[in-house]
Formats: structure tokens, sequence, C-alpha cells
């Protein structure tokens, strides 16, 4: 009989084919506010993640450790790669998603909807028509810890679609505060966090799947429910796996929605992302750490097995 550590729970006999016994859960980098939106560069082997209330991205790699790689990032939320290895970041305090050029320069992306502010963009991916999709709750404006303070001026807290012609679209508007979003492998499904529970107890925290119509979302209904804390960020693996962040860690879905298998961290996970020099590595940012472990996959996206975005 295998015997597991007691940082992973197996909850379904298909999540040992994703898990290790022997894989240990390594704290890499520590002392932060409240950690979020990591993403992998492959092609330069290291790690970005954002430490949201300090108002920094920190890098990390295995040979030069931890250092700043930018020092003022506009309370900076969730992040992602563009088709052609951009970082896309998403700021609170200037409520836009922003990218950033390759000689450095910063092109904001998004900061208006039908002449209104956004109220604060938190996490963002990229499909491969190029096109931009962020979530946009309120938390952000919600107090000064992660942002700044204000009334919010859309109607709705929605999810949106800016094309690669940069016509902007709301495509959802019925979550309290949407969260992660992530594409299956084939782009086929968008997942998306709800996360209202973390101001309104009475809103289910679960993630909803819906089929990917071109520029439009079909809503599927509920793909999962957390039952520790809230999803938050996600990624899915090149098996169509979910991996969303909860409470008490990491929670593996497979494809039909059950739940396979949790690795327990000892902070709030915020958000998570594969990568390593090998692609088997997921970097998991909780309040004030980030840690990592072997996992026996990849992630989907294709800058996480260590090479450039096509």
């Amino acid at each position: 009989m295998i015997t597991f550590p007691p940082h992973l729970q197996v909850h379904d006999p298909r999540f040992l084919e994703l898990v290790h016994p022997m894989a240990k859960l390594e704290k890499i980098a520590e002392g932060f506010t409240w950690t979020e939106g990591p993403v992998w560069f492959g092609d330069r082997d290291c790690l970005l993640f954002s430490d949201i209330p300090s108002r920094r991205i920190l890098r990390w790699s295995e040979s030069e450790g931890l250092s700043t790689y930018r020092a003022e990032s506009g309370f900076n939320n969730g992040n992602t790669r563009d088709r052609q290895g951009r970082l896309l970041g998403c700021r609170h305090g200037a409520r836009d998603v922003v990218r950033t050029e390759h000689d450095g320069r910063l092109t904001v992306l998004a900061d208006h909807f039908e002449g209104r502010r956004l109220n604060s963009p938190n996490d963002v991916v990229v499909s491969s028509d190029g096109a931009v999709w962020f979530t946009d709750p309120t938390y952000g404006i919600l107090s000064n810890f992660e942002g700044y303070r204000a009334d919010p001026e859309q109607a709705a807290h929605n999810v949106y679609r800016l094309s690669p012609e940069g016509d902007l679209t709301a495509v959802v508007s019925d979550f309290t505060q949407p969260n992660g979003l992530c594409f299956s492998p084939d782009q086929s499904l968008l997942y998306i966090a709800e996360s209202g529970s973390s101001h309104d107890d009475t809103v289910p925290s679960h993630i909803r799947v819906f089929g990917v119509d071109g520029g439009r979302l079909v809503d599927r209904g509920v793909f999962a429910a957390i039952d520790k804390g809230l999803p938050d960020g996600m990624r899915c693996d090149v098996l169509g796996n979910l991996w969303s962040s909860a409470a008490d860690g990491v929670h593996c879905f497979a494809p039909d929605g059950t739940l396979l298998g949790k690795i327990l961290v000892p902070e709030v996970v915020s958000n998570l992302c594969f990568g390593g020099s090998d692609g088997q590595r997921l970097f998991i940012t909780s309040t004030t750490s980030v840690h990592r472990i072997f996992v026996d996959t990849m992630g989907a996206e294709p800058w996480t097995r260590g090479h450039q975005c096509p």
C-alpha cells in the first residue's frame, strides 16, 4: 500500500497518476503580504508573481533566487503571457489591463467600458486568436489595501473579451465577483471562478464552465464546488484536469468535475501555475509565501514547458 505524505490528499484513484508519494512541498520564497498572479517564463527559466499590497512584481529563478522585477506595479494582480511571449497584467491601481512590450514599455489594453472606468481587473488569459479575456470584480476599489477605494462605475462585475482588433465586449455579467479564469487545453471551454463568498457567505464558492463560441460564451453551468474557502486562480494541465486554489491548498478536478485530490498548503492559496525547467513543477502563491511541488503532468499553456511561446 502506498503511503502519501500529509500534504497530499487522495480523493480519487486518478489522482495517483498526477502526484508522487515522494514529492515534497517546498517553500521557495516568503516574507510577502499577499502573493498572486504567478506566471512561468520557460524561455528565461524564471517565475514572476505579484505581491499586491506591496505594489511589486517579484522574480524567482533556481539559479539566482529572488529579486524585484518591477518595484512599482500599481497593485498588479493577475498575470499571463500572450502569444508573442509578452507579459500581461491586471492593475488595481490604474484599473486596467496592461502589456509589457519586449523593450519594457507598458501599453494599456483596456481601462474603460462604455465610457466608464473598469472596476479593478483581476485575472487575464489570452486565446490562440490573440483575444484577451479578463475578469473585473471590485476587490481593488473596496479599500486602499489592494488599490484605491472608489465607487464602482460599472453596473455589473463583468467578464470581458478584448478582440485582436481592440473591441471590448462584456461576455458574462451575472457573477457576484468573477475571479480566476482559464481555458481547457483545446480552448473549447472557459472556466471562471466565483469568489463572491469573500464578502457574502450566501454566494456559492464554485467554478462555472462556459462553452467558447468564437467571441461568445455559452453557459454550461457549475463545473465544481470548492469545499474549503473559495476558488481564485486556476490552471488546466495538458490532460484537461483543472487545478484550483482554495483555502486549504490546491484542489485538482478531473474534466468531468470529480475532485481527484488536494495538495494541502499551510496558508490560504491565491493562485498557481505550471512551470520549471521540465514543465512539471506546480508553483503555488499563498498569503505570505510561494511553494512548489513536482507533479506528473504539465500545464496546458505553451510557455510552461520550457520554451518560447509560438
